[in-house]
């Protein structure tokens, strides 16, 4: 009875840590290989398979946006023209930013021509605005399309 109140019990040792006795792997298999043991190391198989590559441009060089790699600009023509159709439509940036999803600040980028191209933003600032903003006719009038008729369906009275 006595001895249980003389018992140690040591749950973590502060050198080794998860190791254990503070012996790395190496110096595990080491000693193991010396004592006579069988070892058996294997190499895993697609091991590294979640690092992140690098991107071909420099992305530092790309950031600093000198002349030779530089990010792809809006034309101002094109800012002028989306301030022109928003004016006669009598909205505001926020107005169309509200009319075609996006933020306040992606309108302005636009209109000042800071703005990287988005086809899609583009697209939808078009039907928004009514007016062409790509391709050769820029800032005519965006045709309609023309509505298919729903075909009758045979056979049904």
């Amino acid at each position: 009875m006595s001895d249980d109140w003389n018992t140690v019990t040591v749950i973590g040792n502060r050198r080794g840590g998860a190791q254990g006795g503070g012996m790395g792997k190496e110096r595990a298999v080491n000693l193991a290989r010396r004592q006579g043991a069988s070892v058996s190391t294997e190499g895993k198989y697609g091991a590294g398979g979640n690092t992140q590559k690098g991107t071909s441009l420099n992305t530092a060089k790309l950031d600093a946006e000198t002349e030779e790699l530089r990010h792809k600009t809006l034309d101002l023509n094109v800012g002028k023209l989306i301030a022109q159709g928003r004016q006669a439509k009598d909205m505001s940036q926020k107005d169309l930013a509200t009319k075609i999803c996006e933020k306040p600040q992606v309108v302005t980028e636009y209109e000042q021509g800071k703005g990287i191209p988005n086809q899609a933003i583009l697209a939808k600032m078009e039907r928004a605005l009514g007016m062409k903003l790509r391709g050769k006719d820029k800032g005519k009038p965006l045709e309609a399309k023309p509505v298919k008729e729903a075909k009758p369906v045979k056979g049904k009275k």
